[in-house]
């Protein structure tokens, strides 16, 4: 007799969901997975937003000199099982008390999948640069304007709300470069997911993407909110495949239960209902809790950026700006992102001042090291010295789409000082934040008086006020803000299932400090940021030359 050939992600039904206990608010729980690009946080978080327990775990990054970033999708689901049993014992809840798993993780990633589900080679993250000539390619036409086809970019934007990135740092530059440069990778494939989208897979056998995930293949109608869908002319447009993109599910539905498998690994029970997944983005903005049209929020974790809800559907090209579709079912949401916030804190600790090389072997960082920089940064007045530092590690992405553009420190003299050039790191993010601040308030047509401040870097009182002065707003800076993300998929989940409102969130977001303007401080930083957009206008063509020609440094 034949042998039954194994079943294929095409054949697979969802996992039969468990009936789920009755109990009061404060006893129902879910789990919350946030996989940013440092590694997992796995949180257990009640229905009233208390976050009961949590926990961290590293993975690592590769990044290539051409452009390359990539991490292992199998190291991040073993750091996810690692978090969640730790979470899970530290919390005291029982297992059975876990009525529903959420996810969120960081956006516009690429994970190849075989028909058996299994991941092929390492993911290409956010920060790959490697598929931008394919991509320019495929948006330019006979006539081009900043790169690309007007007609192509009128169609792309009038149904997608944006358009595929000129840095390659979307999915569809991943996804050509794996056609183009690992064509055995692509022939393989069997279905290309962004990293939520294959936890999901994980979770529930299921490979599926909801209306928001998918938004950065540009290759969805999203012109009614309500019946996001796949535009098979968008496919033609971009060069990509239907057959290799997945199955479409409303944002904020219940895709299945969680396999008998997962659910061994993680601790939980099988069936346990599993919701769809949303980007980093997403989460950030609900965690926070600005929910509300036009509450704006700023997040500096590796990246940063600034948002929040509309009630439109709107796209400004020249400043790389656009409403998509939200993690909250029926609402758009502001996109826009700097490739390097907290980041270069973080170049700045392990590339100048403790890193392992001949000066100074085996050198390792101090446990506090950001809370040094912190302290030294306290010490110098506004204005750093008169230091300037562009923190274009990576390429921009908004207001201005330049994966060319790098940093750098300017108006050094020799009386500048190492302290003076840590101030001007935490100083050049916030002047790019208030740079972005002024293209976003331009997009909603009105000033945000305050913005919710979560992220990693919010865990700074010093770049929370140096914040507020430089971009003139007040800002409340969120009790435990690196942990929104993964609070704003325990929210999401909770609201999925009907366990909370909407109206109920922003109570459950605590605000630990509000930081106005120093009238003083502001009065230094006004003219620096018009120097701070000249650096940019007058720096932009040195760049391209330098970097036009081929891919320098890491994801340019």
């Amino acid at each position: 007799m034949p042998t039954a050939s194994a079943p294929t992600l095409r054949d697979l039904a969802p996992t039969s969901l468990r009936v789920l206990p009755d109990a009061s608010p404060d006893g129902t729980y879910v789990l919350a997975v946030d996989l940013g690009t440092g590694g997992p946080k796995v949180a257990v978080i009640s229905a009233q937003g208390r976050i009961v327990a949590h926990a961290f775990e590293k993975v690592p990054l590769v990044l290539s000199a051409d452009g390359g970033a990539e991490q292992m999708p199998m190291d991040w689901w073993d750091a996810i099982v690692r978090a969640s049993r730790r979470t899970l014992a530290d919390s005291g809840v029982d297992p059975g008390s876990i009525v529903g798993v959420g996810c969120t993780a960081q956006w516009s990633g690429t994970v190849a999948v075989d028909a058996q589900g299994a991941a092929i080679g390492p993911s290409i993250i956010w920060l790959d640069s490697r598929g931008a000539r394919a991509v320019q390619r495929a948006v330019r036409g006979a006539l081009n304007v900043q790169g690309y086809s007007p007609t192509k970019a009128a169609k792309w934007v009038r149904r997608t709300g944006g358009i595929p990135s000129l840095s390659g740092k979307d999915p569809v530059g991943h996804i050509h470069f794996l056609r183009e440069e690992r064509p055995e990778v692509y022939a393989a494939a069997a279905v290309f997911l962004e990293p939520v989208d294959y936890l999901t897979l994980r979770l529930t056998g299921l490979a599926r993407a909801s209306h928001d995930s998918i938004t950065l293949h540009w290759v969805t109608d999203n012109r009614d909110i309500n019946a996001v869908a796949y535009d098979d002319s968008l496919f033609e447009l971009a060069g990509l495949e239907r057959r290799t993109l997945p199955e479409l599910v409303p944002t904020g539905s219940v895709i299945g239960g969680l396999t008998a498998g997962a659910a061994a690994e993680l601790g939980l029970l099988a069936g346990t209902p599993v919701v769809a997944g949303t980007g980093d983005l997403h989460s950030a903005a609900v965690g926070s809790g600005a929910v509300q049209d036009f509450e704006g929020h700023l997040y500096i974790g590796t990246s940063s950026w600034i948002s929040c809800h509309v009630p439109f559907k709107k796209t400004d090209a020249l400043t790389n700006i656009a409403s998509i579709p939200s993690g909250v079912p029926g609402r758009y949401l502001i996109a826009d992102e700097h490739e390097t916030g907290g980041a270069c804190l973080t170049w700045l600790r392990d590339n100048l001042l403790y890193p392992d090389d001949v000066l100074d072997p085996g050198s390792t960082p101090p446990d506090d090291a950001f809370g040094r920089l912190n302290e030294m940064a306290s010490g110098i007045a506004p204005g750093a010295g008169g230091v300037l530092f562009t923190p274009w590690l990576n390429g921009e992405r908004s207001p201005v789409d330049d994966h060319t553009i790098r940093g750098g420190f300017h108006n050094i003299s020799l009386s500048t000082t190492r302290a003076d050039m840590v101030r001007a790191v935490f100083e050049g993010v916030a002047l790019n934040s208030a740079w972005l601040l002024g293209a976003v308030e331009k997009y909603t047509k009105r000033r945000f008086p305050s913005l919710a401040f979560v992220g990693g870097g919010a865990n700074s009182d010093l770049w929370s006020q140096i914040h507020a002065d430089v971009m003139g707003r007040e800002i409340r800076q969120i009790v435990d803000p690196v942990l929104a993300n993964v609070r704003g998929a325990g929210l999401l989940t909770h609201l999925a299932l009907g366990h909370v409102s909407l109206d109920d969130i922003p109570a459950m977001v605590e605000v630990k400090k509000v930081y106005r303007p120093d009238q003083d401080a502001s009065a230094v930083y006004s003219p620096l940021l018009k120097e701070f957009v000249n650096l940019y206008d007058k720096t932009k063509g040195i760049h391209k030359r330098l970097n036009g020609g081929r891919v320098s440094g890491h994801g340019a």
